[in-house]
């Protein structure tokens, strides 16, 4: 019991035979866990939802303007599998258009990344053994965490909802309803996922996977129809979001849709949960060979990577091939508005709207492929904390040795993703694929150096590893929102995507690409010599 109360749990009072015994208190912890990552969440989406309203309407400053953004999506299919249709030319209608897709994945990213924590990743690691050694029943660690979801994304319906009153309550509270009710369907789906794998990372891999479909169905189903009626779109939670038509006479029976996929799915994974022993699955993963096929260090790592490369490489390809084929649309959305010209223009440089379009997309994916190295570069935390690494530093495998195996897949990974999504771009285009795969692999320069300081963070303050997610969210962040809300230059170049030259279109500058290289490779080595010296955790 010594070791439960370091966690900081205290057994809860009851018999451990009821099945919710100790949630409250689980819940507790989850919070307290939680207490920095979830509010940042939180207030990122919430935060940027709520201010669309000031920042839309500098740039669609009359009914006219928001009239012709209605025209172009009718005509737009391509823009539509990005944003959506427009149902009203009302400020709040534009806002639900720009904002009701992305945000509501967003949510769900949160919401999954929560419900795997709590559930899958307290079983690998052995914590939940522990806590269940307390009087805590069967069903509290799930119902728990899906408590936690539930908590954030009510934060976030809220946040959004007062923030957008002003355009109009009842389509506030839509959007705010429609984001966070898309995060409570994939919380329960992250929920019953868990139940199946042995792994967090394969649970949250297939989540966002399912995610993912729900977003390339929406995007089908939305470039087929310009109402939101296509079949392909109900399929999708994120298009029942839509199709509660915030601020366009709202339709409030669609909120029963997300209510019945919540309660079934969570039905499924309670009904899971009560039939498997703790850190068993029903999908148990197949025994290796009986011989050794991984004579290294460095094989083990792209064993343990290379499903992750795969699908990310694969996502990469698909969304290249999508925003390839917006580039000539994106003059139509454009049309005459000049705050709009300027702030894709500030995004991609000035070299023409289709090249700006194009540039900005790389940019994006670049800072998207962001998320992949920080996420393969704590790979290294993962093994070390479940103790994993133990075994494998005990043979004659030294740390940095060890560690570069899993580096080299991080870093030559985020190269080969980058060279995957401008291929795509390209040919979606339909242009040249030279120039377009160049500016993507001038993007892995930022991206090598976020990587490098989730190594320099994982190597020398290990416990401190969530910091490099912070940054990397940060620069998305600043990349995703700074040119709309006009944020001064020495804001943005916080993000070192800011430093590189707008390709295609602009002249190639190598200097700043030549100084972010070298600071990864500072970085990188910082982070080496300082796993060298500490202690490996336990």
């Amino acid at each position: 019991m010594t070791a439960v109360a370091d966690t900081g749990f205290a057994p809860a009072r009851g018999g451990g035979s009821r099945p919710l015994a100790g949630t409250g208190t689980l819940l507790r912890l989850g919070l307290r866990r939680d207490r920095v990552m979830v509010p940042l969440w939180v207030l990122a989406i919430g935060g940027t939802t709520a201010s669309a309203g000031n920042t839309l309407g500098k740039v669609y400053e009359t009914p006219a303007q928001r009239a012709g953004v209605v025209d172009s999506m009718v005509a737009n299919s391509s823009l539509r599998s990005l944003y959506g249709p427009v149902f009203d030319d009302s400020l709040g209608g534009i806002v639900a258009w720009r904002y009701t897709v992305f945000m509501a994945a967003f949510a769900a990213v949160l919401s999954l990344l929560v419900v795997v924590r709590h559930t899958r990743e307290e079983e690998e690691t052995g914590r939940q053994e522990m806590l269940s050694a307390a009087m805590v029943g069967r069903r509290a660690p799930l119902t728990s965490a899906l408590l936690v979801a539930l908590v954030a994304n009510t934060a976030l319906a809220l946040l959004v909802t007062a923030g957008l009153a002003g355009e109009g309550a009842a389509g506030a509270l839509a959007l705010g309803l429609g984001i966070g009710a898309v995060g409570m369907v994939f919380a329960t789906t992250a929920a019953m996922v868990a139940q199946f794998t042995e792994t967090a990372r394969l649970a949250k891999g297939l989540t966002a996977a399912a995610l993912g479909l729900a977003f390339a169905l929406r995007a089908a189903g939305d470039a087929a129809s310009d109402d939101g009626s296509h079949v392909l779109t109900w399929l999708s939670p994120i298009g029942w979001a839509e199709n509660l038509r915030p601020f366009a006479a709202e339709r409030w029976w669609v909120l029963l849709l997300f209510a019945a996929a919540v309660v079934i799915q969570g039905a499924v994974a309670y009904g899971l949960a009560g039939r498997r022993d703790i850190g068993m699955s029903f999908l148990a993963a197949r025994p290796g060979p009986a011989e050794g096929r991984l004579a290294t260090a460095s094989g083990l790592a792209r064993r343990l990577q290379r499903g992750s490369l795969a699908g990310w490489g694969a996502g990469f390809l698909l969304a290249g091939l999508m925003f390839g084929g917006m580039a000539d649309g994106a003059a139509d959305l454009v049309g005459d508005n000049e705050r709009t010209r300027q702030m894709l223009e500030r995004m991609g440089g000035q070299s023409g709207i289709t090249d700006a379009f194009l540039a900005a997309m790389v940019g994006m994916l670049g800072m998207v492929a962001a998320m992949y190295i920080v996420q393969s570069v704590l790979r290294l935390h993962g093994e070390e904390t479940s103790q994993r690494a133990e075994p494998v530093l005990a043979a004659a495998v030294g740390r940095v040795r060890w560690a570069a195996g899993h580096l080299l897949v991080a870093f030559g990974g985020a190269a080969l993703i980058m060279l995957l999504g401008g291929l795509g771009l390209a040919l979606g285009h339909g242009g040249n694929v030279g120039p377009v795969l160049g500016a993507s692999l001038v993007q892995v320069a930022a991206v090598w150096l976020l990587g490098a300081v989730a190594v320099a963070v994982y190597g020398i303050v290990p416990r401190a590893a969530g910091l490099a997610w912070a940054y990397a969210g940060l620069s998305l962040a600043l990349g995703w929102v700074g040119a709309a809300l006009n944020l001064p230059d020495a804001a943005l170049k916080v993000s070192p995507f800011e430093h590189l030259p707008k390709l295609p279109g602009d002249d190639m500058v190598w200097g700043p690409v030549a100084v972010l290289v070298a600071l990864a490779a500072v970085f990188t080595a910082a982070g080496l010599a300082g796993l060298r010296r500490r202690d490996i955790l336990t």
